[in-house]
């Protein structure tokens, strides 16, 4: 058996080769995800073909579907939804991107540090980058998804933990109302007071001023990052919150997730994902991106994880920003079938209502910063990201026009020495390449109704990268939420028995109908 399996694995290695040489796409509109949630199934969807090729769902998760029962074919019930209360809604979306450096996580690594925020969010984008080493037979080869698989059982058991929940009562309960103190008091008091809760840095942003706003952004970071973490505070109720897995999607090195809370799952569609390449020979998939789109409340959201190109020599910048137009031309997000009364739903990346961009970006400190030495031991930030070829490369309008990113107030994350705080540049006795500290990974966003409220750094030493994480309240307007239409078809979906869910499907979008108004044969 394992021979013939050994095999088999042989053969298809020149096809492997020839099919990503040729930039032949392989399953590249198929991602995983949890279709139902804790287990709770409903009928079973009838497909044209009817072999294999189904899913589990739940009773009410699309009007208008055909299900298989019984006694025939038959119309899924119809659940007529509430009118919204109000006109609008208010989440909160935990945005966080990691070069892992090609190690796969060990069983005992702690994520919850990188997870946590100033307030739990509803929404959770998670994007790595090198989750498998960039060698030829990872870029050239059969995708090894052994460690993403392993990141999406850390993840779910952080989001979904008893201790995370022990946590959030805990901080619940010690949270008490104040008002919002004067810029002075927040000086006096940070080295005593714990972090700010979401809700009061919202408030204080109206009442203070921009300068005195970011001061306290700053020092609420630094009241994080120094000594033991500060408790999380939450505004709502301390009830348990799980979340399950609305997209996951992997290229190569490249890795993006999309957790969501299990209540706004239902008013989720047209989840689609689409990969580009911009490696080796401008397609591989060791350097490019992975995307995300998905409706949410009729809203449309795209997500992008990229790995640009390396270097910091002169001229390496141009390379980035090469990749950039690249992938915003060349992601698109097929659609399975045309609907008439179906809204509209974007095909690319800037097609979108609201589009985050995160990753390593790569952007380095230009040449010729000679005493980059002195404000490192500074911390002096400020002065080196007048450096930041990111900054230079947007201001001149040849990158990322019209793109926002919020004011850094964190370290370099790059490049450390293995399981230290010291930069490699910084360690004379260094065998590894001496790589000028830089803010590599970043996290952009671009569209209304997003305004960021948190831009920080983690401080895992697991990778010669620091984790970098943002988070952002969204705004959706619900008055045109009961627009009667069509929902289109998700597309394929693949479950695998390495992620362990209680609920996973496959789902082939070609295969499934829409068929409104019409009565089975």
């Amino acid at each position: 058996m394992r021979t013939d399996m050994r095999k088999n694995s042989k053969s298809s290695w020149p096809k492997v080769i020839a099919r990503k040489w040729l930039n032949i796409p392989s399953g590249a509109d198929e991602f995983q995800s949890d279709y139902a949630v804790n287990g709770e199934a409903g009928d079973r969807r009838k497909s044209c073909c009817d072999q294999d090729c189904h899913s589990i769902v739940p009773e009410n998760f699309f009007e208008g579907w055909l299900t298989e029962t019984a006694g025939g074919i038959k119309r899924s019930k119809s659940m007529p939804e509430p009118p919204p209360v109000t006109d609008s809604l208010n989440l909160r979306m935990f945005v966080g991107t990691w070069n892992v450096g090609g190690k796969s996580p060990h069983e005992g690594l702690n994520i919850r540090d990188w997870l946590s925020s100033p307030a739990p969010a509803d929404i959770y984008v998670l994007g790595f980058q090198e989750i498998v080493p960039l060698n030829a037979g990872n870029v050239l080869g059969a995708e090894d998804n052994g460690p993403a698989a392993k990141w999406l059982s850390l993840i779910r058991e952080a989001l979904n933990s008893d201790q995370s929940d022990k946590e959030l009562a805990r901080c619940y309960s010690d949270a008490t109302e104040e008002s919002s103190p004067s810029s002075l008091q927040l000086e006096q008091q940070a080295s005593l007071k714990p972090r700010t809760s979401f809700t009061d840095l919202l408030s204080m942003e109206d009442e203070l001023g921009e300068e005195d706003f970011e001061r306290l952004l700053n020092l609420n970071s630094n009241s994080s990052e120094e000594g033991s973490p500060s408790p999380t505070y939450m505004s709502g109720s301390p009830a348990r919150q799980r979340f399950c897995l609305a997209a996951s999607k992997q290229m190569v090195g490249l890795f993006l997730c999309v957790w969501v809370r299990t209540d706004l799952y239902k008013h989720i569609s047209n989840l689609k994902v689409s990969c580009v390449g911009c490696g080796i020979m401008g397609y591989l998939g060791n350097k490019g991106s992975v995307s995300v789109s998905m409706t949410l409340h009729r809203k449309t959201f795209c997500f992008v994880c990229t790995h640009l190109t390396s270097g910091e020599k002169e001229g390496d910048e141009i390379r980035r920003n090469s990749d950039v137009a690249e992938i915003l031309k060349r992601t698109k997000f097929s659609r399975s079938f045309r609907d008439l009364r179906q809204p509209f739903h974007p095909e690319n990346i800037l097609d979108h209502d609201k589009v985050i961009w995160l990753g390593d970006l790569n952007y380095r400190l230009a040449p010729g910063c000679v005493d980059t030495h002195e404000l490192l031991k500074k911390n002096n930030w400020q002065a080196l990201l007048e450096k930041d070829q990111l900054r230079i490369e947007q201001r001149a309008g040849r990158v990322f026009s019209g793109w926002e990113e919020g004011k850094i107030y964190f370290a370099p994350t790059y490049k450390y020495l293995a399981d230290s705080d010291d930069y490699v540049v910084q360690t004379s006795n260094s065998k590894e390449k001496r790589r000028i500290p830089a803010w590599c990974d970043r996290i952009l966003w671009k569209g209304e109704g997003l305004k960021q409220v948190w831009y920080s750094r983690g401080e895992c030493r697991f990778s010669d990268h620091r984790p970098v994480y943002s988070l952002f309240s969204v705004h959706i307007n619900l008055a045109n939420k009961l627009i009667p239409t069509a929902i289109s078809c998700p597309p394929r979906f693949s479950s695998k028995s390495a992620l362990s869910s209680a609920c996973g499907a496959k789902v082939q979008a070609e295969e499934l109908l829409v068929i409104p108004g019409h009565k089975a044969a």
